[in-house]
């Protein structure tokens, strides 16, 4: 009893709790605009799916501490530089995360080309295609989260509810999140501009060229103060002009 109210075990569970809400963040885009190519009724099936898996790895992962421990250690030397598993994952998810984007932005402006396959067939290619996306991400998101987690506390319980309480934060959020993008194009733009520069960090770290994630976490919230600014003004003069244009027809419709 007395272990549950040491103020040293909440201050290390609310601090790491919040971490991994804030490095979800990446997670929870990327999710949203994968999951948005389903139809609306699977939506949210790939979103359940796809955190529930975040959450499986992430506990694994942190059980397997010792064996995370081993992935730093070089497998192999390039120009006497030593490479480890750490690094290939996040050198793959990194690059995936840039062609991933790229596309995405390329659809978004020039539109799809592929229009082929239609139907219930074509409906469930891509829902495999998204899950198969969504996992092999959740392993990328999910090591970069427990090597945090285990920096932080070497207390396995601790470590184990905050990643959940984390999980379960972008599970309410993801449904909300993937709206607001797909009710606001720019905002996807926006989104997809954060896969890249995710993407970039992550390789970044392959390279052992720390960036540190607080640049990274300005830039996005700064960027969103940008949009949410930039939607403020569009309403508002949307309300404006159609007041002006309500006007104009009221004086030319009036008799003379």
């Amino acid at each position: 009893m007395d272990y549950l109210l040491s103020g040293e075990l909440w201050a290390a569970l609310l601090t790491l709790t919040a971490l991994e809400i804030v490095l979800g963040i990446d997670n929870l885009v990327f999710l949203s605009i994968t999951s948005g190519k389903l139809p609306p009724e699977k939506r949210r099936i790939a979103q359940k799916i796809g955190l529930s898996l975040a959450l499986i790895m992430r506990i694994l992962l942190l059980a397997s501490a010792v064996w995370l421990a081993s992935l730093r250690e070089p497998v192999f030397e390039i120009f006497d530089h030593g490479v480890s598993w750490r690094d290939i994952i996040l050198l793959g998810g990194g690059l995936f995360l840039l062609v991933k984007g790229t596309q995405e932005i390329h659809q978004e402006v020039e539109g799809s080309g592929n229009e082929e396959m239609t139907g219930a067939k074509a409906g469930k290619a891509v829902f495999s295609v998204v899950i198969m996306q969504i996992v092999a991400l959740d392993l990328v998101f999910s090591l970069d989260s427990v090597i945090t987690a285990i920096g932080m506390t070497d207390n396995l319980p601790v470590m184990i509810v905050a990643v959940c309480v984390a999980i379960l934060v972008m599970l309410f959020a993801a449904d909300s999140v993937s709206r607001f993008i797909y009710d606001h194009p720019t905002t996807k733009m926006l989104a997809l501009a954060f896969l890249l520069l995710i993407g970039m960090v992550l390789i970044a770290d392959g390279l052992h060229f720390h960036i540190p994630r607080g640049y990274l976490y300005f830039a996005i919230a700064f960027s969103l103060l940008v949009e949410v600014l930039n939607l403020t003004v569009r309403i508002k003069s949307g309300k404006n002009g159609n007041g002006d244009e309500a006007a104009s027809e009221d004086k030319t419709e009036k008799p003379e």
